[in-house]
Parts: structure tokens; C-alpha cells; sequence
């Protein structure tokens, strides 16, 4: 087990040659990732800056979440106890619209978001980074497990080394510009060396659980939120085989995905998954688990952090594990080609490359 003496020194290396006595600002969700982040940078000498996101309106007593009323209660006691400044910035409406909507939105158009990334993507590494760069800070730190290197050509994304708990795949969509300013000190830990710092700086959330599911999803019910944000969405219609014959009835295409099973209703006879959303026709196209293999698929809105060529590694989810496969850029997207059929791409998640553990980039699988 890494100490929390070792854990400090593999904080030093990962943040990149900055120097301490530079001023950071830390993105404090409240949780112990960030928390540890923030009190180590304090006791190794940086000007700590913490920014708490007030993302969406959640009870304050709400557990298993991140950014909720009890989150910026638990940052801002953690603040106050490492004597850092901390602010509070309410983005809710950012987030409902760069976030929450597009999520509702892409499960009626018969894809399956991860808005995680989406959140990444333009709340924290748009909006917040702006906000900490006019604070005159010399980087934004997060609690991610993923590794920051200098390399020859500038800033490198890598997994990070506790496989368990890399979180690289959600952060495909970072820029260079905006990598160059980032750092993730987690990155050479696991979750034991983490709680370890927390222990050692005595914060009140070293055994705090991780959050779970999707932050602003009450349950993990997922078909009952899109119903609550889009009741138009709840619309019942044909489940069909790929022939076109109707087998049975759906209570709403949004609340499925490809690849799934369960909640079919069709009861007796061969195994039959969900091959296709078809929210045009208000149809869910199912067929046997062969039918769900794919040769090839499109990615769009992609976003490169490194060259492509030679041998490299997806994930098509970010629990998959990676797939050898080769990328054919087009016109702003590409096509992907697993060395091996691979069943149950499901269109809307992202598609992230990697090479010897490097994220190269990735893109969004379109229906």
C-alpha cells in the first residue's frame, strides 16, 4: 500500500515542473479525490484557490452524488480548514444547457449519452478553466485519475495507474490548449493512496463514499428523469424484429439502449436484444445477440490529441475493455475498425483511442 508520505512525492511528479509558490485553482466537488488534491498542494507550498460548481438543484441531504447541497457544504468545510480561499459559482443554467438538455435530447434521438464527458467538456474545462485562468492561476487541477506528462511535443494524457480507477476515457475531449493548462496529481494513485492523504491532513471526508451513477439523475433513473424533462418522450410503439414484424410494445425508445436485454416484455423463445433505437418511427428494432455484431462504425466530433498512425487500442464504454482496432480519419470524423467484430456499439457514447496507454483522442458513435 502507497503511503501518504509516497502519495505526496508521486503528487510532486505529476504536477509537471510547476513549481510551488505558483498559484492552482482546485475544482472542489466536495468529494475525497479533490479534497486530498486541494490539501496536498497546501501542504507542498501552492497558492490553492478552490472553486466549488453549483451544478443543479439537488437536496441538500443527498448522497452518492457530486456537486449537491451536501458537496459544496463538505468543500467549503475542507476549505476552511486548510485556511484556502474558496468560491462558489453557480453554473446550474450552463449545465442544463450544455449538459442535462443535451443528455435528454440525444436519448430521444435514439442514442445513449455520457454526459460526463459532455460536462467535462465545456462546464469545467471551458467555463471553469477560463474562470481560474482570470484568477491569474498557473493551472487548473482536478481530482481525476489520469496522467499528465510533458512530452515532446507538449502536454500528454495518459491512463492512470490504478486501472481500476482511470478516468482518462471521460476526458478524451480536452484540447491541447486546454491540456497544457491542466494537471491531475491523482493520476499516479489508487483510491487507498488517496484516503491515505486525507487521513494524514485529517479531512472529514477521507471515508466519505464515492459518488455513483450520473450526479443530477435522482436513483439512477434514468427512463424516469428523460420522462420528467420530456414527457413527450414516454410515447409506446412497436418492438420489432429486423423483418419488420412487430413481436410486442414499448413504453418509450428513450428508455432503452443497444445491447439491452431486460425490460423487453417479449417473454419465451431465443434471447432477443435491442439492435436499434428507431425514435423516427417510434420503433425498437431487436434480433438475436449475432445480429448486435459491428464490422465497422462512424465517429463524429472528434478530437485528437496525438497522431493515429500504427497499432492502437478503443473503448467503446468506459468500463469495455480496450479493442485493437484501427481509425480512418474523414471529414471531421472517422471510421473505426475493430480488429474483431464487436457486438453492442451503442451510439451517442464515446469512442476514445489510446496507444501504450496514451489517450489519442476519440469521438462520439453515431447511429
Amino acid at each position: 500500500m502507497t503511503s501518504a508520505d509516497d502519495a505526496l512525492d508521486r503528487v510532486v511528479a505529476a504536477m509537471g515542473g510547476l513549481e510551488t509558490g505558483a498559484r492552482v485553482v482546485v475544482a472542489m466537488s466536495g468529494g475525497v479525490d479533490s479534497s486530498a488534491t486541494a490539501a496536498a498542494l497546501v501542504a507542498l507550498g501552492y497558492q490553492v484557490v478552490g472553486i466549488t460548481l453549483k451544478l443543479y438543484d439537488a437536496p441538500a441531504s443527498r448522497l452518492g452524488a457530486c456537486c449537491a447541497g451536501v458537496d459544496i457544504h463538505d468543500a467549503r468545510r475542507v476549505a476552511a480548514g486548510l485556511d484556502m480561499p474558496h468560491y462558489v459559482l453557480d453554473y446550474e443554467q450552463r449545465f442544463q444547457s450544455a449538459v442535462i438538455d443535451d443528455f435528454a435530447d440525444s436519448y430521444l434521438a435514439g442514442e445513449t449519452p455520457n454526459p460526463c464527458v459532455r460536462c467535462n467538456q465545456t462546464v469545467k474545462f471551458e467555463d471553469l478553466l477560463g474562470r481560474a485562468r482570470e484568477l491569474g492561476a498557473q493551472a487548473l487541477v482536478t481530482g481525476h485519475y489520469a496522467r499528465w506528462r510533458l512530452g515532446p511535443d507538449g502536454a500528454e494524457l495518459h491512463q492512470g495507474a490504478d486501472s481500476g480507477r482511470d478516468q482518462s476515457y471521460f476526458l478524451f475531449a480536452t484540447r491541447p490548449e486546454q491540456l497544457a493548462f491542466l494537471r491531475f496529481p491523482l493520476g499516479g494513485l489508487d483510491k487507498d493512496a488517496t484516503r491515505a492523504l486525507a487521513a494524514r491532513f485529517d479531512l472529514a471526508v477521507a471515508q466519505k463514499p464515492d459518488s455513483q451513477d450520473i450526479c443530477f439523475v435522482p436513483e439512477g433513473s434514468y427512463a424516469a428523469f428523460i420522462d420528467k424533462l420530456r414527457p413527450a418522450a414516454r410515447q409506446p410503439g412497436d418492438i420489432v424484429d429486423q423483418s419488420g414484424n412487430v413481436l410486442g410494445r414499448h413504453a418509450g425508445v428513450a428508455g432503452f439502449t443497444v445491447g439491452q436485454r431486460r425490460g423487453l416484455g417479449l417473454g419465451g423463445g431465443e434471447a432477443l436484444y435491442v439492435l436499434r433505437l428507431e425514435p423516427e418511427s417510434n420503433q425498437l428494432v431487436v434480433g438475436p445477440p449475432d445480429a448486435l455484431e459491428r464490422q465497422s462504425f462512424s465517429i463524429r466530433n472528434c478530437n485528437w490529441l496525438a497522431p493515429l498512425e500504427g497499432p492502437l487500442e478503443v473503448k467503446v464504454r468506459s468500463t469495455s475493455p480496450p479493442l485493437p482496432a484501427r481509425i480512418e480519419r474523414r471529414n471531421g470524423g472517422a471510421e473505426v475498425v475493430p480488429d474483431n467484430p464487436e457486438p453492442g456499439i451503442a451510439p451517442g457514447q464515446a469512442c476514445v483511442a489510446y496507444r501504450d496507454g496514451r489517450l489519442l483522442g476519440g469521438g462520439w458513435i453515431e447511429r
